[in-house]
C-alpha cells in the first residue's frame, strides 16, 4: 500500500512537472510579456501551488525549481530589457547585468512558491477545524502567487534598482513605484487567478480521493 502510494506521488510530480515545461513552451501562455511595465506575467507558477498543496513542500519546492528554472532559461536565450534581472550570462551594457545575485531572484521565490502554499492551507485549516478545506486552498493558492510576484519585485528592487532604473530609462527613484504598480496590478490578478484554479484542481481531486484528508 505504501509502495502504491509513493508511485502515485511520483507520477503526479512528473505529470505536474511536465505541465510547467509545456506552459513555458506555449507562447503567449506561460510567459506573457508585457512591456508596458517591463516584466512578464506568468501562469507557470499554478502548477507549483497545486503541487504543493496537493504534495507537500518538498516535492512542491522541486517544482518550484523546475519553474526558476524555465524562467532561467526564456531569460537567457530569448533576452527582454531586464533579463539581465534573472540571468547572470544577460548583459544589456555596461553595468547592466552579468551578477550571480540574478540567480537568487530567478530562483529563490519560485522555489518558495511551492513551499508557502502548504503551510498556508495547512494554517487555514487548524483554523477552520477542517471544515472549510476550499479556503485553504484559496487562500494558499494566493499566498503561493503573492510570494512570487512580492519577492520577485523587492529582490529587483534591493539588488538592481540602479540598473533596472537605466535599463527603464527612468530616475531611480521611480522605481519604487514602478515595483509597487506591478505588485499591485499584475501580482493582484495573477493572483486572484492562482488561487481559483487551485481551489477548483484540488477541490476536485479531493473530491475524486486524489487528496487523502
Amino acid at each position: 500500500m505504501k509502495q502504491n502510494s509513493k508511485t502515485r506521488t511520483l507520477v503526479q510530480l512528473a505529470l505536474l512537472t511536465a505541465l510547467i515545461l509545456l506552459l513555458a513552451n506555449l507562447p503567449y501562455v506561460g510567459y506573457i510579456k508585457l512591456p508596458f511595465l517591463g516584466v512578464q506575467a506568468t501562469t507557470v507558477h499554478i502548477p507549483v501551488i497545486v503541487g504543493s498543496l496537493l504534495l507537500g513542500p518538498k516535492y512542491g519546492g522541486f517544482l518550484g525549481f523546475v519553474f526558476g528554472l524555465t524562467s532561467f532559461i526564456d531569460n537567457t536565450t530569448q533576452p527582454g530589457l531586464t533579463s539581465f534581472c534573472f540571468s547572470p550570462f544577460v548583459s544589456m551594457g555596461e553595468g547592466l547585468g552579468g551578477s550571480p545575485l540574478a540567480l537568487v531572484v530567478c530562483f529563490v521565490p519560485r522555489i518558495l512558491v511551492g513551499v508557502v502554499p502548504y503551510f498556508v492551507n495547512k494554517g487555514i485549516r487548524r483554523l477552520t477545524r477542517q471544515k472549510a478545506p476550499s479556503v485553504g486552498y484559496l487562500v494558499g493558492g494566493v499566498a503561493g502567487s503573492l510570494t512570487n510576484t512580492i519577492l520577485v519585485m523587492s529582490m529587483i528592487y534591493l539588488f538592481f534598482g540602479t540598473a533596472y532604473a537605466a535599463a527603464k530609462a527612468v530616475a531611480y527613484e521611480a522605481v519604487l513605484g514602478i515595483v509597487l504598480s506591478v505588485v499591485l496590478i499584475n501580482g493582484t490578478t495573477e493572483a486572484v487567478v492562482a488561487g481559483i484554479i487551485s481551489t477548483g484542481v484540488c477541490s476536485a481531486l479531493r473530491h475524486a480521493h486524489v487528496i487523502k484528508e
